[in-house]
């Protein structure tokens, strides 16, 4: 498996893999527009490219969201699957909008914000690295998926592993609109919510420097070295005097935007339709009350709540209904807020996109550093509240 340069996927060496040929060696890329990347950065005038891209049918948001699609028909064709059909509607109806945001300011960061400026503000092994991450996180108004695609994508401009984890643990919990969403819902036991959310995140991500210090997980490709006197404000000062404003200029920015939200798109969307379908047969075919009668104030039902949330977390906004249902129902805080943090740090498509996007180990590590700490934070809640 070979590794693209610019975002870090493992690409097969196959014959219709997308590559050129440059400074005597193949260089594979995941798409197109990382392809266009590299050339750009590298200022190749002249290369052999092997084709012009890998092929609608073989592109896996193609494939997963022709079989979406297909699902979707059929259920809603076959009147006994109409309930699947409703819950993928309804499952689809909550996120779209997250995700369409979250792929739009990708596509907007790839285009407009430099790497220098990323790796400046986000790349260092310090304490503050982390603050700001969680604070960039806070001011985001996005669910998990649609957060999702904000991560990866200042992974690509070269954050660090361990900022990327804490802005991703902060961001769908502590974000501004769903902090508003979560005191309509919980009133004044909310603070309690969104001030764990902010410690679980900085403890993570001081977790993942530790392991980034002694290499036990992967390195960020994408980091730049940025010069000591290097200043953001004064480079945006310089480049906002230099920028000339014209049709072509804007319709450059258009067309780099929707090519960076497009790349960006072909590598998480596809795992959270996958993620979408699971949880719409979930939802539809197993019983809400089983959930409610295991769920209760014990280890044992935290536990059970943990598993329920890995399967059937789809979006932040989305969960919180079910973790006020969980909470009405057993009276069970914690359990509530286990459900709920739970869902972001052992989420099968949020593993999935950091295992393929960044590395095995660096996802692995995710729930076994925030699982602890989320159970133990739900168990007290049970006690004390």
């Amino acid at each position: 498996m070979a590794i693209d340069p610019i975002c870090g996927m493992e690409v097969k060496e196959t014959p219709d893999a997308l590559n050129l040929e440059y400074d005597g060696k193949t260089v594979y890329f995941c798409n197109k527009r990382c392809m266009e990347k590299y050339i750009e950065e590298n200022k190749i005038s002249a290369f052999c490219e092997s084709c012009a891209g890998i092929p609608l049918y073989k592109q896996r948001v193609i494939l997963v969201s022709f079989i979406t699609l297909i699902i979707i028909i059929i259920s809603y064709i076959i009147p006994e699957l109409n309930p699947l059909y409703n819950k993928i509607i309804e499952y689809l109806s909550l996120i779209w909008w997250a995700v369409l945001l979250g792929l739009l300011i990708g596509g907007v960061i790839d285009y407009f914000i430099p790497r220098e400026y990323i790796s400046k503000t986000l790349a260092k092994r310090e304490k503050k690295t982390l603050f700001t991450a969680v604070i960039f996180g806070f001011l985001m108004s996005a669910c998990s998926h649609g957060i999702l695609a904000i991560a990866i994508q200042l992974y690509k401009k070269g954050a660090s592993i361990p900022a990327v984890i804490a802005f991703l643990m902060a961001a769908p919990w502590a974000n501004l609109a769903y902090t508003i969403l979560l005191f309509s819902l919980f009133g004044m036991k909310a603070i309690y919510i969104i001030i764990s959310a902010i410690i679980i995140a900085l403890i993570t991500g001081f977790a993942y420097q530790i392991l980034d210090i002694s290499g036990k997980i992967e390195k960020n490709p994408h980091t730049l070295k940025v010069k000591g006197d290097f200043s953001i404000r004064q480079d945006i000062r310089n480049r906002i005097r230099e920028y000339k404003f014209s049709i072509d200029s804007i319709s450059k920015a258009v067309k780099g935007v929707l090519d960076g939200s497009w790349a960006l798109t072909t590598m998480i969307v596809w795992w959270i339709l996958i993620g979408v379908l699971i949880a719409s047969f979930i939802g539809t075919y197993i019983p809400h009350d089983i959930f409610m009668r295991y769920a209760g104030p014990s280890l044992l039902g935290l536990f059970i709540t943990l598993i329920a949330a890995t399967i059937i977390e789809v979006c932040s906004e989305g969960s919180s209904p079910i973790a006020f249902e969980i909470f009405k129902q057993t009276g069970a805080f914690g359990n509530s807020f286990v459900f709920l943090m739970a869902g972001v740090a052992t989420d099968y498509t949020e593993i999935g996109i950091l295992w393929s996007n960044i590395g095995k180990r660096t996802a692995l590590y995710l729930p076994l550093i925030a699982g602890p700490q989320i159970i133990l934070l739900g168990y007290l809640f049970n006690i004390l509240l």
